[in-house]
């Protein structure tokens, strides 16, 4: 059966010609149309879940993983607005999604009926592009209606497919909403390609800059693993002149690479960053995590700062000189057979301090005890090579920028708005849609906040949640400003809460481990074959965090 409502009809078509593969659907009756025939297409992998800011998550995860638009389909009225967070995320990390809303026609709008809102371009400040489509009448304008139709959900989904990210279809259904016709039929969407102007690179003015100067940083922010950029980057661990700074979500590994920038340049002082201040700075990727080496870069501006993206001129430094507008891979292929060593101390100099750091941090963690910090060492040790990392934000993901990772793992974390509502949804998502060992590793603010994540029935049995629970808000005790008021139990949130019932409820396999030795003996089983998902909960003493990481950063210095 599929719906006799020719807008939905033309919806799933489109989907099927642009092939759109998975459809997240959360329950609703204005989306009837939508939902009965996205669930009866035998193309389209039709997925319900209930809660939409979980579903856009859930979604956001699978397209993570693909690389390919992922369709999200709603009702109308707030169902709506709860999708807002991952379009956010989505928009600021270049993940393809696309929304479709159902709405009830124009005429109903603001009438005092439930569930109606003005949801025409209510993403407008996060989104690629609105289509809001109109319902169609009997009239003689309605071959002209139709085809504006056809016209804006092509140009939608081509949007979101070439230039990642989201965009949103607003689909306007008046009742009957249920009636069906046995067949689809079949609609001719144009070719229309949205063409962004670009500016040409001009790597002969580039790299005459590049080989004059003597000291060069290139910068990694969040970046999807790519063998050809590990290859193309190689060759500047050849040159002294060229400090390679890799965050844990860039996926680029380097032997040469400074890949804990914050356990290098967190004691530093100011002669010491006159010494790294480089005259040329290169950025490509996503959202840096480390707050230091933003404001260092912002406090000792490099002459030249090159972004390379293919949409945005990102200046996050306040110096960008110049917008390379393509991919990372195409510009090295360019650049690399341009370029030439320059004899300097940049790069031998820092890699020793690199190295002292690294020893002393490895000394540090002989003595240490049960703290957040040790546990991440344990956990870090313990997950099997090439399982797929999901890391929640806030200090989870800032302590896990102070380890060198396994080579082997892919590491991903929402960093596009750092936000913790969705961490746990995304990380199913990305479990769902991976055929890899995909660990969860979470604080308690992050899990309990997203705890409808694990309303969902396509939970892979392999699938781990590391949950380290100190209590509530650990990141606000590390980070400076909020101990100096009287309102720190407003930033923290303590509480007293566990995940053992919400394993229960929802069906995961649960362990809790209070000391570093009880870590080490539930960590030794816990990514073995089992018939159901696994919850690790870690108990750590909120009172102690944040000095054992305080006294780190003196002991390493």
């Amino acid at each position: 059966m599929y719906p006799k409502k020719e807008l939905a009809q033309l919806l799933i078509s489109a989907c099927t010609q642009y092939q759109i593969e998975t459809v997240v659907i959360s329950p609703g009756s204005r989306n009837a149309p939508l939902t009965i025939g996205f669930s009866n297409h035998p193309k389209i992998n039709a997925l319900s879940i209930v809660d939409e800011r979980c579903a856009a998550f859930f979604a956001l995860g699978i397209a993570q993983q693909t690389q390919k638009p992922v369709a999200i389909v709603c009702t109308s009225g707030s169902a709506l607005l709860n999708y807002y967070p991952a379009i956010a995320e989505a928009f600021y990390s270049n993940v393809p999604l696309v929304v479709i809303s159902a709405d009830r026609p124009k005429h109903l709008i603001d009438i005092g009926d439930g569930q109606t809102i003005r949801q025409e371009n209510v993403f407008e400040n996060h989104i690629l592009f609105s289509a809001n489509l109109t319902a169609v009448s009997k009239d003689d304008l309605a071959n002209a209606v139709n085809q504006e139709n056809l016209n804006l959900i092509s140009e939608a989904f081509q949007i979101a497919t070439s230039q990642q990210g989201p965009v949103h279809i607003n689909v306007p259904f008046d009742e009957p909403l249920y009636e069906t016709v046995p067949e689809l039929p079949i609609f001719n969407f144009p070719t229309k390609t949205t063409q962004i102007e670009k500016k040409p690179v001009d790597y002969i003015k580039l790299a005459k800059i590049w080989n004059s100067s003597e000291k060069k940083m290139i910068l990694v922010g969040v970046n999807y693993p790519d063998k050809a950029l590990d290859n193309l980057i190689d060759i500047y661990g050849s040159d002294d002149s060229v400090l390679l700074f890799t965050e844990t979500t860039s996926n680029l590994h380097h032997s040469k690479a400074i890949d804990a920038i914050d356990q290098l340049i967190f004691s530093l002082e100011d002669a010491d960053f006159k010494e790294l201040q480089p005259a040329l700075l290169v950025t490509f990727g996503g959202m840096i995590v480390s707050k230091r080496i933003k404001r260092f870069l912002r406090d000792y501006q490099p002459k030249h700062h090159w972004h390379i993206d293919t949409k945005k001129a990102t200046d996050t430094y306040f110096c960008l000189s110049e917008f390379l507008q393509t991919t990372p891979v195409d510009f090295f292929s360019n650049f690399n057979p341009l370029i030439s060593s320059v004899d300097s101390n940049y790069q031998p100099n820092w890699l020793k301090i690199r190295d002292h750091r690294r020893q002393k941090h490895a000394a540090y963690f002989k003595e240490l005890q049960h703290s957040d910090f040790k546990v991440f060492e344990q956990i870090l040790n313990a997950i099997p090579s090439d399982s797929d990392l999901q890391i929640s934000n806030s200090s989870i993901i800032r302590y896990a920028q102070l380890f060198k990772m396994n080579t082997t793992f892919r590491v991903f974390c929402n960093r596009g708005t750092s936000g913790i509502d969705g961490s746990t949804s995304t990380a199913i998502g990305a479990a769902f849609a991976s055929n890899k060992q995909t660990v969860c590793i979470t604080g308690d603010l992050s899990f309990f906040y997203d705890s409808n994540a694990l309303w969902n029935s396509y939970i892979p049995v392999n699938f781990r949640i590391i949950l380290i629970n100190n209590s509530g808000g650990g990141i606000f005790k590390i980070i400076p400003g909020p101990a100096t008021t009287n309102a720190a139990n407003y930033f923290e949130t303590p509480h007293c809460l566990t995940a053992a019932h919400l394993a229960k409820m929802h069906e995961f396999e649960y362990a809790s481990a209070f000391t570093t030795e009880v870590v080490t003996k539930e960590l030794e089983g816990f990514f073995e074959s089992s018939e159901k998902p696994k919850i690790l909960e870690i108990f750590t003493p909120s009172a102690e965090n944040d000095v054992v990481l305080k006294e780190y950063f003196k002991y390493i210095k």
